[in-house]
């Protein structure tokens, strides 16, 4: 009990103290004119209240991830609050504040547009690629799994289901950010908040108290700590996927500011939520035993069904019906609408010729809502599987991102940097060693992985010398001007 106590305290602190230091090196200017403003649109550009937005972010990039990647990383024991903790204040919530303002200070452009800015075009031509294809699979996955629970306790079928849930997705996509985002999200990020709270403070009244911290891998099937739970407690920690949906909110800022309370404050909020489900799956069930034969049995929506109404009651298991299908939907539906948006900035020239109509957001969706739709019909622990990977390498991009603009800018950039090179290193050893991956063994996947994270070394290395060298030649450059 500790443990979780100290961790949330943790997490509060981090907020508090370490959100200034990032905001200060990012160096904020309430007096620049915010997109909202500067490209007011009544469509995705207008201004919004940073409470509003600050929901409304949680809830985009929240849904499931930090409930259900948080119970299943709650199988390696307390070691898991380690990686929250962690992860959230100097990883995921500086990933969440550098794609929010790096958008914002450009005129509200998209994850891949800022990434060729800062690392190439080249770079951008995988990521383009890359992201896409993550919202792709996060549509289908976050369609899959709430139309299999309506399909449960509905007398509607599994395609019906998603028939539905896919005429929602692109109504929500196809309208102004204000009307169904901007007025009903606000509320269901209320929910998601005031069902982490109940449970929270439900874990007082376990049978079992939560355990404190150990080092030790208590996983029951002994899979290594290193790199898989950095992987399978991917939202609850740093989420590339959050760096599509900052955009979203970038959009709408009435001024910098409020981009530390809308984008590190919400992941830090993610984080507490992550702590909260973990801590409830080791207590609830008696340990990491008890936990995966429960996971077995039901899944993680079967875990927090059984979690919410024993704690909750029948108020509980309503309340964990409604959080398994709406959650998901609501950050499927932002997936579906930041990837029409990224196709907007991919084909901006084409789009100004041919697609200057009321019809233009429709035609850029319908590339993402197809596949979406036909990969629904697949295994969805399958899709699961790849949206882990493909969702932390995009989130080590966006962290070179932020770090080559801090380098460009001759400031502080070891506050992405680090945690660069060290999601640099999960991505490459989780490639070789997951089943989903090439699935070698486990020291040879480490040595293979440490190699290519020394490429990337490597790389950096010489852009941290270039940038020495142009900092010399600027000086020479103002002396002789002085001179």
């Amino acid at each position: 009990m500790i443990t979780f106590i100290a961790s949330i305290l943790l997490l509060i602190v981090g907020y508090l103290v370490y959100a200034k230091v990032v905001e200060r090196i990012f160096g904020i200017n309430d007096q620049q004119k915010t997109p909202a403003y500067a490209k007011k649109d009544g469509f995705d550009f207008m201004p919004m209240s940073w409470w509003k937005a600050s929901l409304i972010q949680l809830l985009n990039i929240a849904g499931l991830g930090p409930i259900f990647g948080a119970v299943l990383g709650a199988l390696y024991g307390p070691i898991a609050f380690v990686w929250i903790v962690i992860g959230s204040i100097f990883a995921g919530a500086v990933h969440d504040y550098f794609s929010g303002m790096l958008s914002l200070r450009h005129n509200g452009a998209q994850y891949p547009s800022l990434v060729g800015r800062y690392l190439g075009k080249s770079a951008q031509s995988v990521i383009n690629v890359l992201s896409i294809a993550l919202m792709v699979l996060v549509a289908a996955a976050f369609t899959a799994g709430p139309a299999q629970l309506m399909a449960e306790v509905t007398p509607l079928g599994f395609f019906t289901s998603i028939v539905i849930i896919f005429a929602y997705f692109l109504t929500a996509t196809l309208l102004p950010v204000n009307k169904i985002i901007g007025k009903i999200y606000p509320l269901f990020g209320a929910i998601l908040i005031f069902m982490a709270v109940s449970i929270g403070i439900g874990l007082f009244f376990f049978d079992n108290p939560i355990p404190n911290l150990t080092f030790s891998n208590l996983h029951p099937d002994n899979l290594p700590v290193w790199p898989m739970m950095m992987v399978t407690i991917s939202c609850g920690a740093i989420s590339g996927f959050h760096s599509t949906q900052s955009p979203i909110l970038a959009r709408t800022l009435k001024k910098e500011s409020e981009g530390r309370k809308v984008f590190y404050g919400a992941m830090i909020a993610e984080g507490i939520i992550a702590l909260i489900w973990a801590a409830a799956g080791m207590a609830f069930f008696g340990g990491t035993g008890g936990l995966s034969e429960a996971l077995a049995a039901g899944g993680p929506a079967g875990v927090v069904n059984e979690i919410s109404s024993t704690t909750l009651g029948a108020f509980g298991g309503v309340l964990a019906i409604l959080g398994v299908i709406i959650l998901p939907i609501t950050t499927g539906d932002t997936a579906l609408r930041s990837s029409r948006m990224m196709l907007a900035d991919l084909f901006e020239d084409v789009r100004k010729k041919k697609f200057e109509s009321k019809w233009a957001p429709m035609l850029l969706a319908i590339p993402v809502a197809v596949p979406a739709f036909f990969l629904t019909q697949i295994d969805y622990s399958f899709l699961w599987r790849y949206v882990g990977w493909s969702n932390q390498v995009v989130a080590t991009v966006m962290l070179w991102t932020g770090a080559m603009y801090l380098l460009e800018n001759k400031k502080f950039h070891w506050i992405c940097s680090v945690p660069a090179l060290f999601m640099t290193a999960v991505v490459s050893t989780y490639i070789f060693y997951a089943p989903e991956g090439l699935g070698l063994s486990y020291n040879l996947s480490m040595g293979l992985g440490a190699g290519v994270w020394l490429l990337v070394v490597a790389w950096f290395v010489g852009r941290l010398k270039q940038a020495k060298k142009t900092k010399r030649n600027e000086e020479v450059l103002a002396q002789r001007k002085v001179g």
